[in-house]
């Protein structure tokens, strides 16, 4: 911790240096009034008034108080503005002057009349979805449409450019590529984030941010960028909620709900949600050996039942100091139930079935606190958060083999503590009308222990199956400090950063042979400090045209599930173990956009590069302890530098009243270069002299096809048509063959004020969705697999509550976003 409380001593010496000057010639002068809302002719609580001066510097200011009223004092003579802001209502200002006879001003009744914008962006849920190109980001607001196509974030996902989810493993993958870190509201997750997916329901999402680039304020983790789902988050004043229910059934029922509510009154705000996803996934797959004739099927049903608790407080002490605080509590159990068959076509004497019954039950908590402090100057503020993550984890798997010179049956177990710190402090000094300063310092301190134990899954010298114990444990600490400065010259604007990081990580991996009682030791240990440099340069000649240019720095971190030596899974055919000297590999990226706003819509264009250095891949090895028998060993390593580029099309538009869609179209050049292992599986008695290790170069184009497309038949019955086509995809080891397939859809909203909607959708009509890979090494092979991809899925939503005025949201971290898109 000594590093960090260096830094925060580094930039904070900054932070002071970087204060105006205080106003002290303030003389007795006073502003009230009282402010109404123009519709209702009701009184307003908690608005803003900011008095200025005529150049825009903050001179003072307050809100108003239960009633309405407000009153100001101690404002210096001459012409102020007096401006009346609050969220979801349209801000007004009156110029007035301070003078003899006329210190105290009362401008009476002020009626603030209501944004219909700011309206739908918080409590009510747009009937479509929509594409915005910020300068660093993609936004995808998410309407009822996405909500209404699937009951979770994982089901939804693939809606969106440039994103997959492998609908086999759940992981994610931006622009082809799965190392790409997931943030909830701006903040990480102990959870996997595969769980995490399943867990969130689509209707609690509000926003997806694709940050493809990001500045060096971010954490530079993920070499394809950062996917941030904000989620809704209700402060009106009074009690207001959202109730979803969900049904899915294809093979096996799939139930989820959740329900979220708030009381805002005064200064407080008060919110709470819970989620909760109950389902059995059957998956099916086979896998065929053709050289050696040998055949493995696979049935297994994946059980999940989560549930998600969050609660948090916002206290607005006055208008220059904010605190929040919250909790997420996520309770999991579930686990696989499923068997294996191995079938020797040539002896059919010789076939093993494996049954196995996997337990996986899982606790995570996360605690947060927030404080901001505004300066006098607007968007001047400093801001300091301290989140931490518990994440508890148990597995037991019962493993048993029938079938001649099957192995033994075994049992495994698997606990897991893992905790996440981090402490975050961050400054804004907006220097001018037209540049931006922020500074800022992280600690990030992470820790993973992991003990393993079976009976009988490891075979010694002599051929014998053994009882083992593994202790692994894994620490990583991260102490950073970022700068960034932007700046607006006319119709140009631009940004430069820079990150520098200094990273300890230690691990010790401790095999125990239970037999004998003798232990060995795998220690690491790697330590480096990197510099992560980035930019941005925007030009709007009109308001029709924007083009963007922008580089970065980025490293992808091995993952803990990358670095365990801790097998994932065993099949008599395929385990999957990490490596533990995995070394972390970067990115430099450079991407370029441009958006053309049209008359019913918009479209963007851009194309991107990537140079990634010592690149993780996944590679296929034969198994050393049992030769002959087909065996594979899944893990990762580094691989030779490697580069892609790519482009991407995306689309919004309404071609008529009644119809709109959203379309992209992305396209990934990528050369891998690596080595792979090969063996004949005709040898009588291979021995590991057989064993082929070639270098391997591929040349891989992989490109994708969206389209979502919405028909209002009625105001309130509304159809959808969703259709994809992914390419197909070559790796070093694998190669994944074409995929398609179109969902419908369709949405009815009822009741008082549409409170109420009924989707129905139907996935996968066509029957066309199922996964094929290829592969030639080590062994010439093919694998099929075929989760319950043919879904039907009914929801129901109702919006519930009758606060109308709103509060202000807590600022959330690394959002530099404001109207317009540009970085002041």
């Amino acid at each position: 911790m000594k590093h960090f409380f260096l830094m925060l001593i580094m930039v904070s010496s900054t932070i002071l240096s970087a204060q105006p000057n205080s106003n002290s010639e303030i003389k007795n002068g006073s502003i009230s009034g009282r402010v109404l809302d123009a519709e209702l002719n009701a009184p307003l609580p908690y608005v803003n008034v900011i008095i200025k001066d005529v150049s825009d510097k903050i001179i003072t200011g307050s809100i108003t108080n239960a009633d309405g009223t407000f009153k100001i004092d101690k404002i210096p003579e001459g012409t102020i503005k007096v401006e009346i802001k609050f969220i979801g209502y349209k801000t007004i200002t009156k110029l007035i002057n301070l003078g003899k006879n006329s210190y105290n001003i009362d401008v009476g009744d002020i009626l603030l009349a209501e944004s219909a914008e700011a309206l739908d962006e918080v409590t009510i849920v747009a009937e479509t979805s929509t594409i915005q190109q910020k300068i660093d980001r993609k936004i995808i607001n998410v309407g009822k449409d996405l909500t209404t196509s699937g009951p979770t974030a994982s089901d939804i996902m693939n809606n969106i450019p440039s994103v997959n989810v492998d609908q086999q493993t759940g992981a994610i993958a931006l622009r082809g590529n799965q190392n790409v870190q997931v943030m909830i509201d701006g903040k990480l997750s102990n959870i996997p984030a595969a769980q995490l997916l399943k867990q969130i329901p689509s209707t609690s999402i509000k926003q997806i941010e694709l940050i493809t680039n990001p500045s060096a304020k971010y954490n530079p983790e993920g070499m394809s960028g950062i996917i941030n789902i904000i989620l809704h988050k209700n402060v009106n004043v009074g009690f207001n909620g959202n109730l979803n229910l969900g049904l899915g059934y294809q093979l096996a029922p799939k139930f989820n709900s959740s329900i979220d509510m708030n009381y805002r009154n005064g200064k407080l705000n008060f919110y709470g949600s819970y989620g909760n996803n109950i389902s059995d996934n059957i998956n099916t797959g086979q896998l065929n050996q053709t050289q050696s004739n040998l055949f493995q099927t696979f049935d297994i049903t994946d059980k999940n039942n989560s549930h998600l608790y969050k609660v948090g407080l916002d206290y607005y002490i006055n208008d220059k100091n904010t605190f929040s605080i919250f909790t997420n509590q996520n309770v999991f159990s579930g686990g696989a139930l499923g068997e294996t068959a191995v079938i020797f076509n040539e002896n059919m004497a010789n076939n093993q079935l494996q049954v196995f019954d996997n337990n996986n039950d899982n606790y995570s908590q996360q605690y947060n606190v927030n404080y901001k402090l505004d300066f006098d100057d607007e968007g001047h503020n400093i801001e300091v958060e301290v989140d931490y993550n518990i994440f508890d984890n148990d597995i037991f798997t019962d493993n048993n083999f029938t079938g001649a010179n099957s192995r033994p049956n075994f049992d495994e177990f698997t606990k897991t503590d893992r905790t996440r710190t981090t402490i975050n402090l961050d400054y804004v000094n907006p220097l001018t009308e037209n540049s931006k300063l922020e500074l800022g310092a992280q600690a990030l301190l992470f820790n993973n222990e992991i003990d393993y134990s079976s009976d009988a899954r490891v075979r010694n010298a002599f051929g014998e199956f053994i009882p083992t114990a593994t202790n692994f444990n894994y620490t990583r600490d991260i102490y950073s400090l970022y700068a960034t400065y932007g700046k607006t010259i006319d119709k140009w604007a631009y940004q430069i950063g820079v990150r520098a990081e200094t990273v300890m990580e230690d691990a010790l991996a401790i095999d125990t042979d239970l037999t004998n009682n003798t232990t060995t030791d795998f220690p690491f240990k790697n330590d480096y400090i990197q510099v992560y440099p980035s930019g941005f340069l925007t030009y709007n000649p009109s308001d029709k045209n924007a083009y963007q240019m922008s580089f970065s720095r980025r490293v992808d971190r091995p993952g803990v599930g990358q670095v365990n030596p801790i097998p994932e899974f065993n099949t008599p055919l395929i385990s999957q173990f990490g490596n533990q000297e995995l070394q972390p590999q970067f990115t430099n990226s450079l991407e370029v956009n441009y958006t053309r706003n049209l008359e019913k819509g918009s479209i963007t264009g851009g194309v991107f590069y990537r140079l990634i250095e010592d690149e993780i891949n996944q590679g296929v090895f034969v198994d050393r302890s049992d030769i002959g028998s087909g065996r594979v060993i899944l893990t990762n390593d580094n691989f030779n530098n490697t580069s892609a580029y790519g482009i991407e099309l995306s689309s919004s538009y309404r071609p008529t009243k009644w119809w709109s869609f959203n379309a992209s179209f992305d396209l990934y050049a990528r050369q891998q270069t690596g080595f792979a292992e090969s063996l004949d599986p005709t040898l009588p008695n291979p021995t590991e002299t057989d064993i082929t290790i070639s270098n391997v170069e591929v040349n891989n184009i992989i490109y994708n096809f969206r389209v979502f497309n919405n028909f209002k038949v009625t105001k309130q019955l509304s159809l959808s048509a969703f259709a994809m086509y992914r390419g197909p995809d070559t790796g070093l080891n694998f190669e994944m063959e074409p995929m398609y397939f179109l969902n419908l859809g369709l949405r009815y909203s009822f009741l008082e004020e549409n409170r109420a909607t009924f989707s129905l959708n139907f996935n996968n009509v066509l029957d066309t969705q199922q996964i094929n890979i290829i592969s030639e090494r080590p062994f010439n092979q093919t694998v099929t697999f075929e989760p319950e991809f043919k879904t039907i899925f009914a929801g129901l939503s109702y919006r519930f509550g009758g606060g109308k005025y709103r509060a202000k949201s807590r600022k959330q971290r690394d959002d530099n976003e404001k109207d317009g898109g540009g970085f002041m």
